[in-house]
C-alpha cells in the first residue's frame, strides 16, 4: 500500500505540473495572438472605425486649393469667352450686313507689333513655367520678368495704335468699323492689363521659389499653370480679333 501510495502521488505530482505547463502555454499563446494582431482590439486586421480605409485616402488641404484655383480660373475663362463672344458676335453680323456706315481702313502697324509682342510673351510664359516645374527659380524669374515686360509693351501699342487712329481722324463716332476696332481691342487691353496683374503675383511668390517648402513649391506650380490658361487665352483671342478687324470687314 506504501508503494502504491508513493506512485499515485509521483504521478499526481507529474500530472499537476503537466496541467501546470499547459495553462503557462495557453497563457503565452493568447498573449502572442493580442500582440501580433490575431483579432484582438489592437490588431490591425480589426473594424476599426477610427482607421482609414488604405484606398480612401483624404485629400490635402494643399490638393483642395490647389482644385480650387483650378476652378475658379476655368470659370474666369468661362465668363472672359462669353464676353467675347457677345462682341464677336455683334462685329459680324453688323460686317455682314454692309451698311453705307461700314468703313474699313487699313489697320495702323502697331497692331502688327501688337502681334509680335504677345506671341512672344507668350513664348515666354511656356517657358518661365516650365522653370517653374522643375524648380527652377531662377530661370523662372528671368521668364515671368521678360513676360512682364511684353506685356506692357503690347498696352503701350495698343495705345499707340489708338493715337494713330486718332491722328488720321478715326473715331467711333459715324463708322462701325472704328467703333468695334476700339471697343475690341480696348476690350482685350484690359483683360491683359489683369493678366500682367496675375504675372505679378506670380512673381512674388516664385521670387525665392527654391527656398521655399515642398507644399508652397506645389502651389507655385499650380498658380503658374492657371496663369497660363489664362494667358494663352488672351493670345488666342488677340489673333481671332486680328482675323475679323485686319481680314473680315
Amino acid at each position: 500500500m506504501e508503494i502504491g501510495t508513493a506512485d499515485t502521488e509521483i504521478l499526481s505530482e507529474e500530472e499537476r505540473r503537466k496541467r501546470k505547463k499547459s495553462r503557462s502555454s495557453l497563457r503565452s499563446s493568447g498573449t502572442g495572438s493580442k500582440n501580433n494582431g490575431g483579432g484582438g482590439d489592437d490588431g490591425s486586421g480589426g473594424d476599426d472605425p477610427g482607421r482609414p480605409e488604405p484606398g480612401g485616402r483624404e485629400a490635402m488641404p494643399e490638393e483642395k486649393n490647389s482644385e480650387k484655383s483650378r476652378i475658379l480660373t476655368w470659370f474666369l475663362l468661362i465668363v472672359v469667352l462669353m464676353t467675347f463672344a457677345g462682341l464677336i458676335g455683334a462685329y459680324v453680323v453688323v460686317a455682314t450686313n454692309a451698311a453705307l456706315e461700314w468703313r474699313p481702313f487699313d489697320l495702323p502697324v502697331q497692331v502688327w507689333v501688337s502681334t509680335a509682342i504677345i506671341l512672344l510673351s507668350s513664348l515666354t510664359y511656356h517657358f518661365g513655367k516650365q522653370a517653374v516645374l522643375n524648380d527652377d527659380g531662377a530661370g523662372a524669374r528671368r521668364s515671368f520678368l521678360l513676360t512682364t515686360v511684353l506685356g506692357a509693351g503690347f498696352i503701350s501699342s495698343q495705345i499707340l495704335a489708338w493715337m494713330a487712329l486718332v491722328d488720321r481722324g478715326l473715331y467711333m463716332k459715324g463708322n462701325p468699323y472704328a467703333g468695334f476696332f476700339y471697343v475690341l481691342t480696348a476690350v482685350h487691353a484690359v483683360h491683359v492689363i489683369g493678366g500682367i496683374v496675375a504675372l505679378g503675383y506670380i512673381l512674388v511668390r516664385i521670387w525665392n521659389h527654391n527656398r521655399l517648402s515642398m507644399e508652397a513649391r506645389d502651389k507655385n506650380k499650380v498658380e503658374a499653370e492657371v496663369v497660363g490658361w489664362y494667358w494663352h487665352t488672351m493670345d488666342g483671342l488677340w489673333l481671332v480679333l486680328l482675323f475679323l478687324l485686319g481680314f473680315w470687314k
